[in-house]
């Protein structure tokens, strides 16, 4: 001990109250961090965090624009490319239903009051009215078409053929959808290579892994039953 604290002990304390101070900071430190974690904050890194969210939902909007896109493209000749309108058909129910979920679980997590998903935002007034005429046009030309892959024949609804139906849900989805891509797609491409940056959001190999798993079990389903398009040329 040197003489200076020595010939005067008033010093001692005042060094011991800033060790206290010192420590006591660090527990506050180290107790807000595991406080963000457990709240989805910025020290969150699980899949269902907004960041991960976000990406997850871009890679697999990605996917499906793609197989938009070669589903459009069989309507141009249906006659000769019904064999892949069918393939790709079914196909695009996994990746749909991937971001179908990734999508309804930020919705759940905003208005259930996570803290995270409440700082991040929900998405602007137009994009928030559109979302669920999105979800429902999506589900209206999938069950229809998927009917329509199973049995064509199905009875009428509402005075309309099934056949009809899915045209006229395709017509809604197809404007709902418009808004939706051209609203999105300028982010896609930033959100993607943010994601296969070294630097990535923690989940990045989950996030990947629930992709590939979506479009291996679409084109799974869709293998398994580009079969039926036979049944309706038989028709």
């Amino acid at each position: 001990m040197s003489r200076a604290t020595m010939s005067n002990p008033a010093r001692r304390p005042a060094t011991h109250a800033r060790t206290r101070y010192a420590a006591g900071g660090s527990e506050s430190a180290a107790a807000g961090q595991a406080g963000q974690r457990a709240s989805g904050g910025p020290g969150h890194s699980d899949i269902s965090g907004p960041e991960g969210n976000e990406r997850l939902t871009a890679v697999t909007g990605a996917a499906l624009l793609v197989l938009f896109a070669a589903e459009g493209l069989t309507i141009l000749s249906l006659s000769r490319l019904l064999y892949w309108h069918y393939l790709i058909g079914f196909a695009l129910v996994g990746p749909i239903c991937v971001k179908l979920t990734s999508t309804l679980y930020r919705f759940s997590r905003y208005y259930t009051g996570s803290p995270a998903y409440r700082r991040k935002g929900p998405p602007q007034p137009l994009l928030r009215v559109l979302g669920p005429f999105v979800v429902l046009t999506t589900l209206a030309v999938m069950g229809t078409g998927i009917l329509l892959g199973v049995d064509g024949t199905a009875p009428t609804y509402f005075g309309l053929s099934l056949l009809m139906l899915h045209k006229l849900s395709f017509l809604a989805w197809a404007a709902a959808m418009t808004v939706h891509v051209l609203a999105y797609l300028w982010r896609v491409p930033r959100l993607i290579g943010s994601d296969l940056a070294r630097a990535a959001t923690a989940g990045r190999g989950l996030r990947w892994s629930v992709t590939v798993l979506g479009l291996g079990g679409g084109v799974a389903l869709g293998l398994a039953c580009a079969h039926l398009y036979a049944n309706w040329h038989r028709r």
